[in-house]
């Protein structure tokens, strides 16, 4: 066994010069989202801060100030008392704004400050102190998508679309759909959200051109898809509150993509022919608005497309690109133009078995450079350094459990690496790219806030935290290491937590807190190496916590992730079984005690284990899980165990309720009543399938919730999650 980031640091070493045994125990208000005391036990960081071109600044409550590169020294630019003023000078009303964090400097060449406030948009000129205009936003805006370019506002109204702006008032900019003489049923027809439940990269549904004169969008007809009967008890008669929900096999929704010019009021649509069995994704602009650019994928999600439109009739003008893949290709992120020259950009892809980036030229457009290569992968585009010929990105290229910061020369392909080596990273960058504002956490380090130079070199620290967990409570010892997959071969990462007041002549009971689907990974370098707070409640309480990120999971390329392909929870159990063997093997865990949590695709998890393997898994706790894979949605379900009628097999071996009658220890089955992801028939018909075995489950449900708990919800769960556990393992 390979044991890696072994810095087996204990955290009462780390604290302030308080004994140990003074040090009261935490609870769960204090390590659990949700609870009284858990927002002043997170290290504390610098809010507010973003980019006014290259200028970095802070909006906080009562200034707005800049702050120098070279030394971190601040000056006041804007203050409350001021915006205040100029706010009722110019709406003759007494209605103050609050704090200015949530106000931007969307232009870098102006001295103006966008905010909003009592439904509305104003711009203060602090060159002036005046409010120099406003415009209106409809009272149920919502998905609100600004265009710097234009100063217009898209957002959603229900399930409609609209735009406002200095010049133009709230406008709805679709029609209101109707059949025969009935208008559809509500949210029939979405305008200007995402599409395809969110899966490929989609977070929203409208997309502005470079020079704001049109607006990309996309138009949802989900009138086909059955409505899912979610149940509201809140009312005296309970209420149905249906959600459009295409299972797995069943008929999805259609997706076309409109374009809105804002000058004519005119919509057109994209010519992509018949719609059906047919995802569209990741929109992009090309630099002078004439053409758009669309990843079309089938529904069996193994061949993509990269087709050009012309943006200003809609007709389809050619396939540029195409992937495919026997399993399955999964494309993520828009194309990026280099800033430049206009006639190339950046296409992301896992072709090689890692996401990088290739460069096209559109003049030649068959043969692509890759830009970036290794076992290692690109996880975001930030931006560019156009003096220098640079893309600035974030990577796993120094260790998967990291994101590191790079400048990358378009030309050679070196790489400059921005920020320390060991640990995480997350930035925002400069206009010019020459600096990041780097968010920087790790093991050992509890935040970090700096501005750095792109080049390399040395920046600025502005603020570093202390960690009020270690200061105020013993914490357990926590360390990272690998063991090997089912396969013999493939190293995968633990987390292991040992018991507050560890006892090495003790036996102590075991947890594993299970994920291992795709797209999620539960091992990094940074505070506590991603431990939840309840798992280190749980130390506390006596328990060795451990977690495995298996083979499935995210950020180890595409051949981790797709062996998994066809037959979910099948690879990635074994995996998980390697990790409770390792657990079996150190002398303070008592092999007969060794019990499993998760939830969601951890849920499916958690109950397959402890129904394949009761002779390991004595204990279970599975929240919002998946039971029958033919139950989940379309997108995500056939992806990775493709279509009931054509994977029997697949979705034979995955089905919870075909092992009902294998449930030998205690398993509870938590879930939300109103979940739109796992819906509660998973856990129904599973809670049917063992009466009909003769097994004895147990079961609860939070009413009115979704696929999580949040709130003073999330700290009753993890309440009810421990009294399961000390009632039943310990």
């Amino acid at each position: 066994m390979k044991v890696i980031f072994k810095l087996l640091i204990l955290f009462c070493i780390m604290s302030l010069p308080v004994a140990a045994q003074d040090k009261k125990p935490y609870t769960l208000e204090d390590v659990i989202p949700g609870g009284n005391n858990y927002s002043s036990l997170s290290p504390k960081g610098m809010s507010g801060l973003q980019w006014w071109g290259d200028v970095c600044i802070q909006a906080e409550t009562e200034t707005i100030s800049s702050i120098q590169l070279k030394n971190g020294k601040k000056k006041t630019l804007v203050s409350l008392d001021e915006v205040n003023s100029a706010l009722k000078d110019y709406t003759q009303k007494e209605s103050d704004l609050n704090t200015l964090t949530g106000c931007s400097l969307p232009w870098a060449d102006k001295q103006v400050v966008m905010f909003r406030h009592d439904g509305q948009v104003f711009y203060y000129d602090f060159s002036t102190k005046k409010i120099t205009s406003a415009y209106a936003l409809h009272k149920e805006a919502a998905n609100t998508d600004f265009c710097k370019a234009n100063g217009y506002m898209a957002y959603t109204v229900g399930d409609n679309l609209h735009i406002a702006g200095p010049q133009q008032a709230d406008k709805q900019v679709n029609p209101n759909e109707k059949t025969s003489a009935c208008i559809l049923s509500k949210h029939a027809i979405l305008y200007g959200q995402a599409v395809h439940r969110n899966e490929f990269g989609i977070m929203k549904g409208t997309f502005w051109s470079p020079k704001g004169n049109y607006l990309a969008f996309y138009r949802m007809d989900q009138s086909m898809v059955p409505n899912y009967p979610q149940v509201n008890t809140t009312t005296r008669i309970a209420s149905l509150e249906p959600d459009r929900y295409p299972m797995a096999g069943t008929t999805s929704h259609k997706v076309s993509v409109g374009i809105y010019n804002v000058k004519t009021g005119k919509v057109i649509y994209l010519q992509t022919a018949d719609p059906t069995d047919r995802y569209f994704t990741n929109i992009s602009w090309a630099p002078d608005e004439t053409h758009i650019y669309v990843i079309e994928l089938n529904r069996d999600q193994n061949h993509a497309q990269l087709i050009r439109y012309n943006a200003l009739d809609g007709k389809k003008e050619a396939v540029l690109y195409e992937e495919k893949h026997p399993k399955y290709v999964e494309p993520q992120h828009p194309l990026i133009f280099l800033p430049w020259d206009d006639t190339k950009f950046i296409y992301q892809s896992q072709r090689d078995g890692f996401n990088h980036l290739y460069l096209f030229d559109t003049a030649n457009i068959e043969n692509p450079k890759q830009l970036t290569q290794g076992n290692w992968l690109v996880q975001n585009v930030l931006g560019f350094n156009s003096a220098k010929k640079q893309i600035i990105i974030a990577s796993t290229e120094v260790s998967p459990l990291q994101t590191n910061l790079f400048a990358l020369d378009v030309k050679t392909g070196k790489r400059t690496q921005i920020g320390r080596e060991d640990g995480t990273h997350n930035a925002q960058l400069s206009g010019n790219g020459t600096y990041v504002i780097d968010y920087f956490t790790s093991f050992s380090v509890p935040r970090e806030t700096s501005i750095l130079p792109t080049n390399g070199k040395k920046g600025i620290l502005l603020h570093a935290a202390t960690d009020p967990m270690t200061e105020a409570y013993q914490l357990p010892e926590i360390t990272i290491g690998t063991i090997k997959a089912a396969d013999g071969k493939t190293d995968l990462y633990y987390r292991l937590i040992k018991p507050v007041n560890f006892d090495p002549n003790k036996k102590y009971p075991a947890i594993i807190y299970v994920y291992g689907g795709p797209h999620a990974q539960l091992i990094h370098n940074n505070r506590f190496y991603d431990a939840r707070g309840w798992d280190l409640y749980m130390a506390q309480k006596g328990y060795v916590m451990l977690t495995v990120d298996s083979r499935g999971s995210d950020n180890r390329g595409r051949d981790f992730e797709n062996c998994t392909f066809r037959q979910l929870g099948v690879e990635e159990m074994k995996d998980q079984v390697e990790g409770a063997k390792f657990l079996q093997s150190l002398p303070y865990v008592n092999a007969d005690k060794i019990g499993v949590h998760g939830w969601s695709f951890g849920g499916f998890m958690t109950t397959n284990l402890m129904l394949s393997y009761p002779e390991i898994f004595k204990v279970g706790v599975a929240g919002g899980p998946v039971i029958d894979w033919q139950y989940y949605e379309v997108m995500y379900g056939e992806r990775y165990m493709d279509t009931p009628e054509s994977n029997p097999e697949g979705y034979e071996g995955s089905n919870m309720r075909k092992k009902a009658g294998n449930l030998k220890g205690r398993l509870m089955i938590i879930h939300g009543g109103m979940d739109p992801v796992c819906v509660p028939q998973q856990s129904y018909s599973f809670l049917r399938a063992c009466i009909d075995a003769g097994t004895h489950p147990d079961f609860f449900i939070y009413p009115e919730d979704g696929h999580n708990m949040m709130g003073r919800d999330r700290v009753h769960l993890h309440e009810h999650i421990t009294r399961y556990f000390e009632d039943f393992l310990k």
